[in-house]
């Protein structure tokens, strides 16, 4: 059987979720969105949970509530998903690019190199599952006078010695892509925050800048978020730390497993809980293991080829170059990792890696 690079859950209890929303009658921004938004408010430790179409949408929202405006500057790591970068140019903002450390997250050290009087803010990315160096983040913040939004759209449940991530700044952005660690078999997203001012404007921007149904208070637009996702996500949210737990075993098992090859596997830093959104090994062979494992019936993918400092879209901006992120990415490959993955489909693809090496 193929091994899929992701595998979301699905079963009896999902449909179920989902027909009883449907059931309900009520589809955008109803009872099971509100509950929602409490649950993982709560689960985070958060005093609000904002639903909207996707992390894309939370981060910009957000930095419009924050008062984001023309030619000001925001540290960004460019290794990760374009739509970080994204947000933050649709915000009206100047994206600062920084490189990233050992554990594929920015590297805090560039970034104070990179911060000038316009900065005004910092966006780490908790990329893969691992937490950025959160505390080093927000030491440069408080020296600086920098707002903190962090990227979670990789990180649902990972930690900085036992407090969630997106806890640490003035908000935090989720996503629910399918493959993500938690999902809502669909595009979603979600922010939360501590500001009860930030949360209402977020609130106002995702449906059209309302008050109530026929007073717009700004111009906002359809960020809105629908019920039967919502179902899903409630159930899923339950399992969440379960199924992180499932995550972390099965990477433990590629460390295992893949030990001795030449093959740099991923680390977990001190005080960090990574719940491995993805595995992500590197090797100067990565094209030709990748071909190897299509071969055999074994997906895996690239996180990311392009760094976002040399895509076409912000060439304008002529960023210099960044030595460490412009190296990884010609060897990164990601593994098939997920809550629905089994330790056997997991030492079959340690058994290929292993007879690609010769070992």
């Amino acid at each position: 059987m193929p091994i899929p690079l992701s595998r979301p859950p699905i079963d009896d209890e999902i449909k179920g979720a989902v027909l009883a929303a449907i059931d309900s009658r009520q589809y955008i921004l109803g009872p099971q969105c509100r509950a929602f938004e409490e649950e993982f408010a709560r689960y985070n430790g958060a005093k609000h949970a904002v639903l909207t179409s996707s992390a894309t949408s939370a981060l910009w929202m957000t930095l419009k509530a924050f008062g984001v405006k023309s030619g000001d500057e925001v540290l960004v790591p460019s290794h990760t998903a374009f739509p970080t970068v994204e947000a933050i140019c649709f915000a009206g903002a100047v994206p600062i690019f920084v490189d990233v450390d050992d554990s594929y997250t920015v590297d805090v050290r560039d970034a104070a190199v990179k911060a000038t009087p316009r900065t005004v803010g910092f966006v780490p990315v908790h990329l893969y599952g691992h937490p950025a160096d959160l505390p080093a983040i927000q030491r440069l913040c408080a020296e600086r006078s920098l707002w903190l939004m962090e990227d979670c759209a990789q990180a649902h449940g990972a930690a900085w010695q036992g407090r969630k991530v997106g806890s640490f700044g003035r908000a935090g952005a989720f996503s629910f892509y399918p493959s993500k660690n938690l999902t809502v078999m669909g595009d979603g997203g979600l922010l939360v925050t501590n500001d009860d001012d930030v949360a209402a404007r977020c609130r106002r921007i995702r449906d059209h800048g309302r008050l109530n149904k026929d007073v717009h208070a700004e111009v906002g637009f359809n960020l809105r978020f629908n019920d039967i996702q919502a179902a899903v996500g409630r159930v899923l949210l339950r399992r969440l730390d379960a199924m992180n737990d499932h995550r972390r075993a099965l990477a433990a098992r590629y460390v295992t497993g893949l030990a001795g090859l030449p093959l740099l596997l991923p680390t977990e830093r001190p005080g960090a809980r990574h719940v491995y959104h993805l595995f992500v090994v590197r090797t100067p062979r990565r094209d030709e293991l990748a071909r190897f494992l299509k071969d055999t019936g074994i997906a895996t993918g690239s996180h990311y080829p392009v760094p976002c400092h040399k895509q076409p879209a912000v060439e304008h901006l002529s960023a210099p170059a960044l030595e460490r992120t412009e190296r990884i990415v010609t060897e990164i490959l990601t593994l098939p990792i997920s809550a629905g993955h089994t330790e056997a489909e997991v030492d079959e693809v340690v058994a290929a890696v292993r007879q690609f090496f010769g070992g």
